[in-house]
């Protein structure tokens, strides 16, 4: 008979930790457990993120799936092979997806500067709302320790939860033996924050229905600009900003538009008007399937993020050329390298001859031009690994779940290194 799934909270003694790599908070305190229909079942919490997460993994896992080239079933050492062949005959690889942990992102910088690829992760336009702000403006951010411990007011531009369904918990929203009251306040939102003692909720609607319209109105009231046509509402906050002892803006990159990056900075320039007399802080939630953890592999190896091209010329890095979607809508990349360790989604369509390093059960490539698709484990699941957590301070081990066999991204793409030096030393 199954087990009902507890309430959030320490997992039973018979279920080990945890660290579920479905989202960027990499919460370490739940328990998996294997049921007798060959199911994991979450223990410890009730997330729909990692039970949807769970739901693509047996308890045991099965045979190995075999690597295709060009459809047919192949070894290991002749996909890598074929991968390898692939990479030579192009002239402008597209590394893209790049869903992987620590050990596969500094295998693919190396790979990338050896084929002269261009890279991006599959949340790219996410992340660079936050990376471009950050280059032109600089910023203070928060961590999870910091928002749980210390901040009495929360500025939310997300519904956290929709995306994050731990962070309260995360963040002890509610927990008034951390903070005795904390205020959050919602700007253009309904509340998604539980109903709990200690907690104020209000929601402020957008001065012009205007998200950047209401942060530069915002800013203005921060840096004490006198502006007679600002919401009263919105004064109001910004008295509140000034008095709360840490106020902390929680947004998230993906889900501020195209151009995202206007308003990540005036959150940012929010922050910076604060502190000159108060303490606040930004916490911006994303980097999901690794894509914060490529970020800052890249960004310590290269000292450039994704998005870069290693060319002859050296690394030229340009955020907006060198997008993964705009490369392929305008044909100008002739091969493309696929990671995603994480989920069974199907790369895009390219229309190039692809490689693909993916969750076994992803749908294998179809149509007319040269593939190959290797299997890989996904970390924290069929394997070892780490991952950055979502503020960018912690490295999270990930535990193998439930071992099955199938290779790293990180050991076969060191097997591509080693086939394409093998072929040019010859």
């Amino acid at each position: 008979m199954d087990q009902a799934v507890p309430d959030a909270g320490t997992p039973p003694a018979d279920a080990p930790p945890w660290t579920c790599p479905f989202c960027s908070l990499l919460c370490d305190g739940f328990g998996v457990l294997p049921q007798a229909d060959n199911s994991l079942q979450l223990t410890g919490s009730d997330c729909p993120r990692a039970r949807r997460g769970l739901s693509g993994f047996a308890a045991q896992p099965g045979s190995t799936p075999a690597p295709l080239v060009n459809g047919a079933q192949a070894t290991l050492a002749q996909a890598v092979s074929a991968a390898a062949q692939l990479l030579r005959r192009s002239r402008l690889p597209l590394f893209g997806g790049l869903a992987t942990d620590v050990a596969g992102a500094r295998a693919l910088y190396r790979l990338a500067e050896r084929s002269g690829a261009v890279t991006d992760h599959l949340h790219g336009s996410a992340l660079f709302n936050a990376t471009r702000a950050l280059q032109d403006r600089g910023g203070f951010t928060a961590t999870l320790a910091e928002v749980r411990n210390r901040a009495d007011l929360l500025i939310c531009l997300t519904r956290p939860s929709d995306n994050f369904p731990e962070f309260f918990r995360r963040c002890g929203v509610g927990d008034t033996s951390l903070v005795a009251q904390r205020r959050l306040v919602y700007l253009g939102l309904e509340p998604d924050a539980p109903s709990q003692s200690g907690v104020a909720v209000d929601a402020l609607p957008l001065q012009g229905g205007d998200l950047f319209t209401t942060l530069s109105v915002l800013q203005a009231l921060c840096a004490s600009r006198p502006l007679p046509q600002a919401d009263p509402a919105l004064k109001a906050l910004a008295e509140a900003l000034a008095a709360a002892q840490y106020a902390v803006l929680v947004w998230e990159p993906a889900r501020l538009g195209e151009h995202g990056a206007l308003a990540a900075e005036a959150v940012h320039q929010i922050v910076n008007a604060l502190n000159h007399a108060t303490r606040a802080a930004s916490l911006p939630l994303g980097g999901n399937e690794g894509g914060g953890t490529v970020q800052q592999v890249f960004s310590w190896l290269s000292g450039l993020p994704t998005r870069t091209h290693a060319s002859a010329l050296g690394l030229e890095h340009d955020p907006l050329r060198h997008d993964a979607r705009r490369l392929l809508a305008d044909k100008a990349v002739d091969a493309l390298l696929w990671v995603n360790a994480f989920h069974p989604e199907p790369p895009p369509a390219a229309g190039v001859p692809l490689v693909l390093l993916a969750h076994p059960d992803t749908p294998p490539p179809a149509g007319g031009e040269p593939s190959v698709f290797i299997p890989v484990a996904t970390p924290g699941l069929g394997r070892s690994g780490h991952l950055f957590r979502t503020d960018g301070t912690v490295l999270m081990p990930l535990r193998a779940l439930r071992p099955d066999g199938l290779p790293g991204v990180d050991q076969v793409v060191a097997a591509l290194v080693a086939e394409l030096e093998k072929a040019q030393n010859a």
